[in-house]
Protein backbone atom coordinates (compact mmCIF):
# COMPACT_ATOMS: atom_id res chain seq x y z
CA UNK A 1 0.00 0.00 0.00
CA UNK A 2 1.36 3.50 -0.75
CA UNK A 3 1.22 5.46 2.27
CA UNK A 4 0.36 9.09 2.30
CA UNK A 5 0.28 11.69 4.78
CA UNK A 6 -1.73 15.07 4.69
CA UNK A 7 0.64 18.39 3.90
CA UNK A 8 0.27 21.33 6.54
CA UNK A 9 -2.67 23.12 5.27
CA UNK A 10 -0.49 26.70 4.98
CA UNK A 11 1.33 24.82 2.27
CA UNK A 12 -1.77 23.60 -0.07
CA UNK A 13 -3.57 27.32 0.58
CA UNK A 14 0.09 28.73 -0.86
CA UNK A 15 -0.18 26.63 -3.52
CA UNK A 16 -4.22 27.76 -4.08
CA UNK A 17 -3.57 31.13 -3.87
CA UNK A 18 -5.46 33.37 -5.88
CA UNK A 19 -8.04 30.29 -7.01
CA UNK A 20 -11.61 31.19 -6.59
CA UNK A 21 -13.40 27.52 -7.89
CA UNK A 22 -11.57 24.40 -6.95
CA UNK A 23 -12.57 20.74 -7.39
CA UNK A 24 -11.59 17.74 -5.33
CA UNK A 25 -10.55 14.88 -6.27
CA UNK A 26 -10.05 11.76 -3.65
CA UNK A 27 -8.76 8.10 -3.66
CA UNK A 28 -10.91 5.00 -2.90
CA UNK A 29 -7.80 2.53 -2.46
CA UNK A 30 -4.45 3.57 0.00
CA UNK A 31 -5.58 7.22 0.61
CA UNK A 32 -8.90 5.93 1.55
CA UNK A 33 -7.10 3.48 4.00
CA UNK A 34 -5.07 6.21 4.89
CA UNK A 35 -7.41 8.50 6.57
CA UNK A 36 -6.13 11.10 3.60
CA UNK A 37 -8.47 10.25 0.65
CA UNK A 38 -11.77 8.95 1.14
CA UNK A 39 -15.16 10.49 1.65
CA UNK A 40 -14.59 11.82 5.31
CA UNK A 41 -11.33 13.58 3.43
CA UNK A 42 -13.44 15.23 0.82
CA UNK A 43 -16.03 16.43 3.22
CA UNK A 44 -13.63 18.02 5.25
CA UNK A 45 -11.05 19.52 2.33
CA UNK A 46 -14.46 20.80 0.97
CA UNK A 47 -15.27 22.41 4.32
CA UNK A 48 -12.16 23.73 4.87
CA UNK A 49 -11.22 25.48 1.28
CA UNK A 50 -14.91 27.08 1.64
CA UNK A 51 -13.92 28.68 5.10
CA UNK A 52 -11.20 30.32 3.21
CA UNK A 53 -13.32 31.69 0.64
CA UNK A 54 -13.35 29.31 -2.53
CA UNK A 55 -16.23 27.52 -4.42
CA UNK A 56 -15.83 23.93 -4.31
CA UNK A 57 -17.89 23.08 -8.12
CA UNK A 58 -17.15 19.00 -7.78
CA UNK A 59 -15.65 16.35 -6.06
CA UNK A 60 -14.91 12.71 -7.37
CA UNK A 61 -13.73 9.87 -5.64
CA UNK A 62 -11.88 7.19 -8.23
CA UNK A 63 -11.44 3.44 -7.12
CA UNK A 64 -8.42 4.04 -7.83
CA UNK A 65 -6.60 7.35 -8.32
CA UNK A 66 -3.67 5.52 -9.77
CA UNK A 67 -5.54 4.20 -12.70
CA UNK A 68 -5.57 6.38 -16.01
CA UNK A 69 -8.93 4.93 -17.49
CA UNK A 70 -10.88 5.09 -14.37
CA UNK A 71 -9.39 8.51 -13.43
CA UNK A 72 -10.65 9.58 -17.10
CA UNK A 73 -13.91 8.33 -16.59
CA UNK A 74 -14.99 9.94 -13.22
CA UNK A 75 -12.97 13.09 -14.05
CA UNK A 76 -15.23 14.28 -17.10
CA UNK A 77 -17.60 15.74 -14.69
CA UNK A 78 -15.17 18.18 -13.97
CA UNK A 79 -13.40 19.47 -17.29
CA UNK A 80 -16.97 21.92 -17.37
CA UNK A 81 -17.28 22.48 -14.24
CA UNK A 82 -15.85 25.92 -13.93
CA UNK A 83 -12.64 24.99 -11.59
CA UNK A 84 -9.82 27.35 -11.82
CA UNK A 85 -7.92 24.40 -10.28
CA UNK A 86 -7.73 20.68 -8.46
CA UNK A 87 -7.05 19.36 -5.23
CA UNK A 88 -6.20 15.99 -5.32
CA UNK A 89 -5.99 13.47 -1.63
CA UNK A 90 -4.30 10.98 -3.52
CA UNK A 91 -0.63 9.83 -3.63
CA UNK A 92 2.12 11.65 -6.24
CA UNK A 93 1.13 8.64 -8.30
CA UNK A 94 -2.67 9.51 -8.53
CA UNK A 95 -1.71 12.96 -8.61
CA UNK A 96 -0.20 12.72 -11.88
CA UNK A 97 -2.22 10.61 -13.40
CA UNK A 98 -5.26 13.15 -12.20
CA UNK A 99 -3.48 16.15 -14.02
CA UNK A 100 -2.90 13.57 -17.35
CA UNK A 101 -6.73 13.76 -17.66
CA UNK A 102 -7.49 17.45 -16.89
CA UNK A 103 -6.01 20.40 -18.45
CA UNK A 104 -6.10 22.63 -14.92
CA UNK A 105 -3.67 22.87 -12.61
CA UNK A 106 -3.62 19.44 -9.91
CA UNK A 107 -2.14 20.42 -6.80
CA UNK A 108 -1.13 17.37 -4.25
CA UNK A 109 -2.92 17.99 -0.72
CA UNK A 110 -0.65 14.53 0.89
CA UNK A 111 2.89 13.79 0.38
CA UNK A 112 3.85 9.95 -0.05
CA UNK A 113 5.54 9.05 2.36
CA UNK A 114 6.84 4.95 1.33
CA UNK A 115 5.28 1.33 0.55
CA UNK A 116 4.05 0.27 3.39
CA UNK A 117 2.65 -2.99 5.26
CA UNK A 118 -0.56 -2.51 7.33
CA UNK A 119 0.41 -3.71 10.80
CA UNK A 120 -3.37 -3.01 11.35
CA UNK A 121 -6.20 -0.08 10.59
CA UNK A 122 -3.77 3.55 11.03
CA UNK A 123 -0.88 1.85 11.64
CA UNK A 124 2.09 1.68 8.94
CA UNK A 125 5.31 0.35 8.34
CA UNK A 126 7.90 1.33 5.16
CA UNK A 127 9.16 -2.46 3.67
CA UNK A 128 10.10 -1.28 0.16
CA UNK A 129 11.38 1.42 -1.30
CA UNK A 130 10.62 -0.26 -4.99
CA UNK A 131 14.23 -0.26 -5.95
CA UNK A 132 13.60 -2.92 -8.74
CA UNK A 133 16.72 -5.30 -7.68
CA UNK A 134 15.14 -7.35 -5.06
CA UNK A 135 17.59 -9.04 -2.58
CA UNK A 136 15.25 -11.04 -0.17
CA UNK A 137 15.74 -14.44 -2.08
CA UNK A 138 19.68 -14.09 -0.04
CA UNK A 139 18.73 -11.77 3.76
CA UNK A 140 15.94 -14.19 4.71
CA UNK A 141 12.89 -11.98 3.80
CA UNK A 142 13.88 -8.88 5.64
CA UNK A 143 14.42 -5.79 3.07
CA UNK A 144 18.16 -4.51 4.15
CA UNK A 145 17.16 -1.19 1.79
CA UNK A 146 14.21 -0.13 3.96
CA UNK A 147 15.17 -2.16 7.51
CA UNK A 148 18.75 -0.62 7.90
CA UNK A 149 19.20 3.07 8.34
CA UNK A 150 21.73 3.03 6.09
CA UNK A 151 20.29 0.59 3.13
CA UNK A 152 23.43 -1.74 3.38
CA UNK A 153 23.47 -4.38 0.97
CA UNK A 154 26.18 -6.32 3.02
CA UNK A 155 25.87 -5.57 6.29
CA UNK A 156 26.05 -5.21 9.47
CA UNK A 157 28.18 -1.97 10.01
CA UNK A 158 29.61 -2.56 13.14
CA UNK A 159 27.98 0.74 14.72
CA UNK A 160 24.92 -1.48 16.32
CA UNK A 161 24.47 -1.00 19.86
CA UNK A 162 22.70 -3.88 21.92
CA UNK A 163 20.65 -4.68 19.23
CA UNK A 164 19.57 -1.61 18.33
CA UNK A 165 20.51 0.53 15.22
CA UNK A 166 23.09 4.02 15.80
CA UNK A 167 20.99 5.82 13.78
CA UNK A 168 17.84 5.42 15.10
CA UNK A 169 18.14 3.72 18.63
CA UNK A 170 14.29 3.02 18.73
CA UNK A 171 15.03 0.49 15.65
CA UNK A 172 15.99 -2.86 16.07
CA UNK A 173 19.66 -3.34 13.96
CA UNK A 174 18.26 -4.60 10.56
CA UNK A 175 21.08 -7.19 9.92
CA UNK A 176 20.97 -8.67 13.29
CA UNK A 177 17.31 -9.14 12.25
CA UNK A 178 18.63 -10.98 8.88
CA UNK A 179 21.20 -13.13 11.02
CA UNK A 180 18.37 -14.42 13.36
CA UNK A 181 15.73 -15.03 10.47
CA UNK A 182 18.90 -16.71 8.46
CA UNK A 183 19.85 -19.04 11.17
CA UNK A 184 16.29 -19.90 12.01
CA UNK A 185 15.25 -21.13 8.34
CA UNK A 186 18.81 -22.94 8.27
CA UNK A 187 20.17 -20.65 5.55
CA UNK A 188 22.76 -19.12 7.70
CA UNK A 189 25.47 -19.62 4.72
CA UNK A 190 23.70 -16.77 3.00
CA UNK A 191 25.54 -14.60 5.13
CA UNK A 192 28.96 -14.97 3.41
CA UNK A 193 27.65 -14.37 0.07
CA UNK A 194 28.62 -10.92 -1.24
CA UNK A 195 25.77 -8.92 -2.50
CA UNK A 196 25.93 -6.09 -5.85
CA UNK A 197 26.02 -2.84 -4.44
CA UNK A 198 23.14 -0.85 -5.86
CA UNK A 199 24.02 0.49 -9.06
CA UNK A 200 21.20 3.12 -9.60
CA UNK A 201 23.40 4.84 -11.85
CA UNK A 202 21.90 1.61 -14.25
CA UNK A 203 18.39 2.48 -14.13
CA UNK A 204 16.57 4.54 -16.40
CA UNK A 205 13.72 6.80 -15.66
CA UNK A 206 10.84 6.51 -15.77
CA UNK A 207 10.33 3.01 -15.84
CA UNK A 208 7.56 1.26 -17.41
CA UNK A 209 6.37 -2.57 -18.15
CA UNK A 210 3.86 -3.70 -20.65
CA UNK A 211 2.30 -7.03 -19.74
CA UNK A 212 0.35 -7.44 -23.00
CA UNK A 213 3.70 -6.78 -25.46
CA UNK A 214 4.22 -9.68 -27.46
CA UNK A 215 6.46 -12.32 -25.46
CA UNK A 216 9.72 -13.50 -27.57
Amino acid sequence: MIITQKKPIEELLAMLEGVTKVAIVGCGSCASACQTGGEPEIRAMKTLLEEHGMEVVGTVLPDECCHKLLVKKDTKALRDSGAQAVVCLACGDGTQTVADNLLLPVYPANNTMFLGQVERVGMFNEYCRMCGDCVLGSTGGICPVTQCAKSLINGPCGGQRNGKCEVNPENDCAWIRIYHRLVALGQEEKLGQTRQDKDYGSVSYPRHINLRAKKS
